[in-house]
C-alpha cells in the first residue's frame, strides 16, 4: 500500500515555510515520517534552514528536490513557491545517491550517484530513479548517457535540471538537509508496481537540414561553416520575425533548436549570442549533428500527450499522483496561456494529482519513449495507487 501527500506553501521565510510544509506532511500521513520527500523550491529562500526545518517537522527517511524556475501542484501555480511530495508505501524502497562534480569529471559524479543504489546487484520487480542534476554545470546529456550504462539498462530515468528562476546564475540539488551546485542526485525508487514515464515535444522543423560544423560543450558556433548568429539572423528574414541579437531570448523562446535522432527531434534551447557570433545554448549540441530551426505546432497539448503516454504505462494500475517536469522556456514563452497546458493535466489525470516545476532542461530514460536530456519537453512520471 502507498500513501501520497502533495503540499506547497508560499510563506517568506525559510525555517517558518519549511516548518509549515513538513507540519503539513505529517499532518496529512496521519502523523506518521514519510519514507520519502521530493522538493521543489523557489531560489528566494535559504535552502540549509528551508530543509533543516522540514526535516525537523517531518523526519523523512529521504529528502531529495532541487531549486526551481516555477513550481506549480492542482491547485496552484506561479513563482515564489515550494512544493512537495511525501510518499510512505510499503510497496517501495527508496535509496538516495548524490555526485558532485559535474563540470570537470560527469563519470565520476555518475558513478558516486548509483553507488549506494541497491537495485545493481539484484533484480526487483521494477526499477527507476528521479534524476536531478545542476545543468548549468553541463554535461547533462553524456550524465543521463553514463547513468544508462552504469545501471545496465535496467533503470527508467525521469527528473530535470534544477532551476533559479530565469536568472542562469546558480542552481541547487537537495539531498536531506544539504544543497549542492555542482552536482547531480538521484532517487532510486525500487517498487512492486511500475511507474509510468511520458515524454512530449509539440515542436515541428522551420527549416532546411543545417549541419553543426563547429560546437563547445553549450557554445553553438557554426551551421554550415557560418556562424551561427547569421543563421538565426537568415532564418528571422525569411519568416518576417524580429530577432534582436543584443536581446535575443524573445525570438529564441520561438525559434529553437532540433537535433535529429531518428526517432524525433532532442531540443536544445539557444539562450544568448556571444560578441564572436557564436550562441550560447540550455545544454550541449554536438558537433556533426544535423539541425532543423524548430517552431511550435502543439506545444502547449506536450503535457497532456505525456501525461496519458504515462497513464498507458501503468497498466492496470490505478495512478494516484504525477510529477511533471516542464521547461522554464515554455513557461516563458506561453505566459498566462502556460495555465491551459496545466489544466490539460488535470483534466487527463483526474481525479489523480500532480506537483511539478518548470526546469533548466528535462530527463527521461524509458521503454519505448523519446529518451535523454531535452529542453522544451515535458516530462510526466505517474505513480499507482
Amino acid at each position: 500500500m502507498s500513501d501520497y501527500a502533495i503540499v506547497q506553501s508560499g510563506l517568506e521565510g525559510s525555517e517558518e515555510a519549511g516548518s509549515a510544509l513538513g507540519a503539513d506532511i505529517r499532518q496529512a500521513l496521519g502523523g506518521d515520517s514519510p519514507d520519502a520527500v521530493i522538493l521543489f523550491a523557489s531560489p528566494r529562500y535559504d535552502f540549509p534552514r528551508l530543509l533543516a526545518a522540514i526535516d525537523a517537522a517531518c523526519r523523512p527517511a529521504a529528502l531529495v528536490g532541487c531549486s526551481s524556475a516555477g513550481e506549480f501542484t492542482s491547485t496552484t501555480r506561479g513563482e515564489g513557491l515550494i512544493c512537495a511530495l511525501a510518499i510512505r508505501s510499503s510497496e517501495m524502497r527508496f535509496t538516495v545517491g548524490v555526485g558532485r562534480g559535474v563540470s570537470t569529471d560527469f563519470a565520476s559524479a555518475a558513478r558516486d550517484l548509483v553507488a549506494p543504489f541497491q537495485g545493481i546487484s539484484r533484480a526487483h520487480g521494477f526499477r527507476s530513479a528521479l534524476v536531478l542534476t545542476d545543468a548549468l554545470a553541463g554535461h547533462a546529456e553524456n550524465l543521463v548517457d553514463h547513468l544508462t550504462v552504469l545501471t545496465g539498462g535496467a533503470y527508467q530515468f525521469f527528473g530535470g535540471g534544477a532551476g533559479d528562476d530565469a536568472r542562469f546564475g546558480r542552481t541547487y540539488v537537495f539531498r536531506g538537509t544539504e544543497a549542492f551546485s555542482d552536482a547531480v542526485v538521484g532517487l532510486e525508487i525500487l517498487s512492486d508496481k511500475p511507474l509510468g514515464i511520458g515524454v512530449r515535444h509539440g515542436w515541428e522543423p522551420a527549416s532546411a537540414a543545417l549541419r553543426v560544423t563547429e560546437a563547445d560543450g553549450m557554445r553553438l558556433i557554426s551551421l554550415n561553416a557560418i556562424s551561427a548568429v547569421e543563421v538565426f539572423e537568415e532564418h528571422a528574414e525569411r519568416t518576417g520575425q524580429r530577432f534582436d541579437a543584443a536581446d535575443p531570448l524573445p525570438f529564441f523562446l520561438h525559434n529553437i533548436l532540433g537535433i535529429e535522432t531518428g526517432a524525433g527531434h532532442k531540443l536544445r534551447v539557444p539562450l544568448s549570442v556571444n560578441p564572436d557570433g557564436s550562441v550560447s545554448c540550455a545544454a550541449e549540441v554536438p558537433v556533426g549533428a544535423t539541425v532543423h530551426l524548430m517552431k511550435t505546432a502543439r506545444s502547449y497539448e506536450a503535457g497532456s500527450i505525456a501525461t496519458r503516454s504515462g497513464l498507458e504505462r501503468l497498466g492496470s494500475n490505478t495512478p494516484q499522483v504525477a510529477i511533471v517536469f516542464d521547461c522554464v522556456a515554455s513557461r516563458l514563452r506561453m505566459g498566462d496561456e502556460y495555465g491551459s497546458e496545466l489544466e490539460q493535466i488535470a483534466q487527463v489525470l483526474a481525479p489523480a494529482s500532480y506537483l511539478g516545476c518548470n526546469t533548466y532542461g528535462q530527463i527521461a530514460r524509458a521503454e519505448g519513449q523519446f529518451g535523454g536530456f531535452h529542453n522544451c519537453t515535458a516530462v510526466v512520471c505517474v505513480f499507482p495507487v
